[in-house]
């Protein structure tokens, strides 16, 4: 999946005023729009990652127009936090730092000296 990432973007600066947080990451179409954190710090972070890219997906479903729509609809009958398009992302989160934890614990695990090299298992003939 394309995106772009947009550092110190006014729109996530608004987004942060709103929400009262230190650090906003948001997304319109396929830009990542970042306030309070540095692209190297929200990369690091597979679950906010995972997040953001569950709303990029929600754009390409829906179109731009239609999903911000939506997506405002929905935000002023139930709220922020229980936006059906946030709950969905917040899962997404969840699952990719889970998945990401799972990676990471597998690939502390193999020792690259203890497996053979193709060359070195032999064929029965």
């Amino acid at each position: 999946m394309k995106y772009k990432i947009v550092e110190n973007s006014p729109f996530a600066r608004i987004a942060r005023l709103v929400l009262r947080s230190s650090n906003v990451a948001m997304v319109l179409g396929k830009t990542i729009h970042l306030s309070g954190v540095k692209r190297e710090g929200f990369l690091k972070d597979s679950g906010w990652v995972a997040h953001e890219l569950c709303h990029i997906r929600q754009f390409q479903e829906h179109g731009y127009l239609r999903f911000l729509w939506l997506y405002l609809r929905e935000s002023m009958r139930v709220g922020y936090w229980n936006n059906k398009y946030e709950v969905e992302a917040r899962i997404a989160g969840l699952k990719g730092a889970r998945d990401m934890l799972i990676a990471e614990k597998a690939d502390s695990s193999i020792n690259p000296t203890e497996l053979p090299i193709p060359a070195d298992v032999k064929k029965e003939v």
